[in-house]
């Protein structure tokens, strides 16, 4: 597959980090928080990346040129932040099939290898992690509404008062079908083009979505203290995996 990483954001609460480099490039236990992805995409067998720039994103073209290691790297660009279905749109062009989709703000030490397999196994038309988060926390993302059998009829991006504490987090595969759903999506009450309110489009055109249960850790590091958790937690990993060697 190939695999899409948006980048393109301020990163306005990672300030004063951000203040002079773009967030995919502020550093979490010494590698660029895009780095991080890239190695873990470019592991999921990722033959390109396309990644969405945006803020300062000459750095970024610098930073990487055009491959990482032998995967090529193709760079799109989003001129204005107008959300993430909208970042999306701008990759649609070098899009050819099945896709992953990684925000490029996040770190996951998780199970995202079941999405990818779910994705080529089952032939969906999105596949996505979800994990269940504090109540107090849940406005924060996207939330999925479940029906008494546990399937997710509605996502809502970022509710005021959210059904559940069931969320989106940042790793998706896509079929192109979801290109149809982002050129749908009216600006939300946020003034963006939610990709959340894409993925709702496809559940309620009866498209197959599956969601798999996150197993493992991911931080989206979107503040300084997300970046302090995301270095321990790596600190940690790479302890005991020394310890068991």
């Amino acid at each position: 597959m190939q695999a899409v990483v948006l980048a393109a954001g301020k990163g306005t609460r990672l300030r004063p980090l951000t203040e002079t480099k773009p967030k995919g490039l502020v550093e979490v236990n010494g590698k660029p928080i895009l780095t991080h992805c890239f190695e873990q995409l470019t592991d999921l067998g990722a033959e390109e990346l396309l990644v969405v720039i945006g803020y300062r994103g000459d750095d970024v073209v610098e930073h990487y040129g055009d491959s990482f290691g032998d995967v090529p790297i193709t760079y799109a660009r989003q001129e204005e932040q107008l959300g993430l279905a909208h970042a999306l749109n701008t990759v649609e062009p070098h899009v050819t099939d099945d896709f992953m989709l990684m925000l490029g703000d996040n770190i996951f030490r998780a199970n995202v290898e079941d999405v990818v397999r779910r994705q080529r196994e089952s032939r969906v038309d999105a596949a996505f992690l979800v994990e269940e988060v504090p109540e107090s926390e849940a406005s924060r993302y996207g939330v999925c509404n479940t029906n008494d059998y546990g399937k997710i009829v509605e996502v809502v991006e970022k509710p005021d008062d959210p059904p559940s504490n069931l969320v989106m987090t940042g790793f998706y595969t896509f079929s192109p079908a979801i290109f149809h759903a982002t050129r749908l999506v009216q600006p939300s009450s946020r003034g963006e083009y939610e990709l959340s309110d894409a993925i709702d489009l496809l559940i309620r055109s009866g498209r197959t979505i599956d969601a798999v249960e996150l197993d493992g850790w991911r931080i989206d590091v979107g503040y300084p203290e997300d970046r302090a958790e995301a270095e321990r937690r790596l600190q940690q990993r790479a302890e005991q995996t020394t310890s068991r060697v």
